[in-house]
C-alpha cells in the first residue's frame, strides 16, 4: 500500500476485514478527497467485483456499464440485463462462484460500487434493487464486505446515511474522508519529490487545503507562485474551472448550496440563519437546514456559537481554504496574474486572513501544543459590542476550557519572527479588557500567539503567556 496518512480510516477497514460478519461500507466526502484512491490502494484491487458510475448516463447505459464489469470478473452471459434487478441477480451468481477472486489475508469476498450515485439514474429502480440484494440475500453472507462510495454526498446522506426506508440501520460502518493535515499534506509533497520549506507549505494550504488532488497537480520543477498562477489563473490551468464544477459533483439543485456560500464568502466571521435568510432569500426552515448540514458534512463550513451569545444560534462560516481563495480572486476576476499580486500590499492583508483559516483546520495541533489535549474545551469567536462604534475589539479564536482557562489566540502570519511593539501591547490589553468586562467571565484570560516563525522576544512580549509556531501546526 502507498497510503498517505488515512490511519483512522485505515483501522475501520481492517477491522471490517477480521470483524467475521457481513459489512456495509459507506465512503464519502467531497470531490477530489481521494476516495477511490483509498479503498483501490488498501485492497491493492483485490476485488470480487468492481464497478464505477458513470456521469450522465442514464439507466440503460449505467446497466450496459455494470454488465461490462460483469463480464469482466467471469459471468458468461453476453446480452446485458434488461434491469438492475436481473443485474444484481446475475452479481449475486457471480460472487457464489467458487472461483470468485478474494482478498489474500482475509479471504473475504470484497464488492466496490464506486461513483454510486452516477448508477442512480431517474427512474431506474436502482435503490429498490440494491436493497433487495443486500437485505435478502448480501447481509447473510459472513465473509461479505460490500463497499460503496461517491462524491454526491446530499445522494448519499439521503438515501443511506439518514435513510428511513430499505437502508435503514443496515449500513455497518461509515468513513467520511477530510481534507488532510498540514503534516499529511508535507508528506504527499514529500513523496511527489516536492520539498518546500514550511513557510510555503502553510502558504499552499492557504490556498488548497488540505485535497490531495490539488496537490497532485503540482509541477516539482516550477515554484509554489508559478504552480498557483498556472494551475488556477491559467485558461488552460487544471484547477481553473474546479469551483464551478465542485459543488454541481456534491449536491442535487446546487444553486442554493453556491448562493449560501456566495454569502459567507463575504463575511468573514459567518452569519446567522437569519443573516443568511435575508442576503439569499432562503426560506429559514427545513431546506435551509439541509444545505448547511450537507455543506458541513462536505467540510466547506463549520458552525459555531459566539461567545456569551448562545440566545442567536449558531453562526455559520466558510472556511474551505480554496473555496474561499477562489471565490475572492478567480470569480470577482480580481487579478490575473498571482506571481504579481503575492508581491503586492494586497497579498498581505490575504495572507493574515487566509493564515487564521489555517489555524482553525490545525486547533487540535495548538492544543496539543499548549498541554492541553486532555481538556474538555469549546472553540468560539467574539466580537464586542463596542466594535461598530470603533472602541471594541474582535478576537477570531478563544479556546474556553473546563480547567477555569480561556485562551484568546492571536494568529499572524510572516516571514520573520512577530514582533510585539508598545502599540500592538496596548491593543492586545484593550481587547482583554473589553471580552472581561462584557462577558463578565471569572476564568483566568491566557494570550496566545500562533505565529508561523514565532515571537521575537523584547520589552513588549511578555504579554503572551504562550506561544505556537508554525512548525507546531504540522503536528501528526
Amino acid at each position: 500500500m502507498n497510503i498517505v496518512g488515512r490511519k483512522r480510516e485505515q483501522d475501520i477497514l481492517c477491522r471490517c476485514l477480521s470483524s467475521g460478519r457481513p459489512e456495509f461500507v459507506v465512503v464519502y466526502g467531497r470531490r477530489r478527497i481521494g476516495k477511490t484512491y483509498l479503498i483501490k490502494e488498501y485492497f491493492n484491487n483485490s476485488f470480487s467485483f468492481y464497478v464505477t458510475g458513470a456521469p450522465g448516463l442514464k439507466k440503460r447505459g449505467q446497466i450496459k456499464v455494470f454488465h461490462q464489469s460483469l463480464r469482466e470478473y467471469g459471468y458468461p452471459e453476453h446480452k446485458a440485463p434488461s434491469d438492475w434487478f436481473e443485474a444484481f441477480s446475475r452479481l449475486k451468481i457471480l460472487l457464489s462462484s467458487d472461483r470468485i477472486k478474494r482478498d489474500p489475508k482475509s479471504g473475504r469476498r470484497i464488492i466496490f460500487l464506486d461513483e454510486l450515485p452516477w448508477l442512480d439514474s431517474a427512474r431506474s429502480e436502482f435503490k429498490t434493487a440494491l436493497d433487495l440484494f443486500w437485505n435478502g440475500w448480501a447481509s447473510t453472507q459472513a465473509d461479505l464486505c460490500l463497499i460503496v462510495c461517491g462524491s454526491a454526498t446530499s445522494w448519499i446522506i439521503d438515501n443511506l446515511l439518514f435513510s428511513r426506508g430499505g437502508f435503514y440501520n443496515r449500513i455497518t460502518r461509515r468513513i467520511h474522508l477530510k481534507p488532510f493535515s498540514l503534516h499529511e499534506c508535507e508528506e504527499l509533497y514529500h513523496l511527489n519529490g516536492i520539498h518546500l520549506p514550511r513557510y510555503q507549505l502553510v502558504k499552499s494550504y492557504m490556498v488548497f487545503g488540505g485535497v490531495p488532488y490539488y496537490i497532485n497537480c503540482f509541477d516539482r520543477r516550477l515554484s509554489l507562485d508559478q504552480n498557483i498562477q498556472e494551475n488556477v489563473f491559467a485558461e488552460d490551468g487544471q484547477l481553473r474551472d474546479e469551483y464551478d464544477h465542485l459543488f454541481e459533483s456534491l449536491f442535487l439543485h446546487s444553486e442554493k448550496h453556491v448562493q449560501l456560500i456566495h454569502a459567507m464568502a463575504e463575511k468573514g466571521l459567518g452569519l446567522t440563519r437569519d443573516e443568511l435568510s435575508g442576503k439569499t432569500g432562503i426560506s429559514n426552515g427545513s431546506s435551509m437546514t439541509k444545505y448547511l448540514d450537507e455543506l458541513e458534512q462536505c467540510g466547506f463550513i463549520r458552525k459555531y456559537k459566539a461567545y456569551s451569545k448562545e440566545k442567536y444560534g449558531y453562526i455559520y462560516q466558510l472556511t474551505d481554504p480554496f473555496v474561499l481563495f477562489c471565490h475572492r480572486f478567480l470569480k470577482a476576476e480580481r487579478i490575473s496574474s498571482w506571481t504579481a499580486f503575492s508581491v503586492s500590499p494586497g497579498y498581505y492583508a490575504w495572507a493574515g486572513n487566509a493564515f487564521e483559516i489555517v489555524c482553525l483546520h490545525h486547533i487540535g495541533q495548538i492544543k496539543a501544543t499548549l498541554g492541553i489535549s486532555g481538556v474538555q474545551t469549546s472553540e468560539y469567536t467574539w466580537r464586542s459590542r463596542k466594535s461598530n462604534s470603533g472602541s471594541g475589539a474582535q478576537i477570531d479564536l478563544l479556546i474556553d476550557r473546563q480547567d477555569g482557562v480561556i485562551n484568546l489566540c492571536e494568529m499572524k502570519f510572516s516571514e520573520a519572527a512577530f514582533t510585539i511593539d508598545k502599540k500592538y501591547r496596548e491593543e492586545l490589553l484593550h481587547k482583554c479588557e473589553c471580552f472581561r468586562l462584557e462577558t463578565n467571565s471569572k476564568k483566568a484570560l491566557y494570550l496566545t500567539l500562533v505565529s508561523m516563525n514565532g515571537l521575537k522576544m523584547n520589552a513588549y512580549s511578555d504579554i503572551v503567556q504562550s506561544t505556537v509556531s508554525g512548525d507546531q501546526l504540522f503536528l501528526p
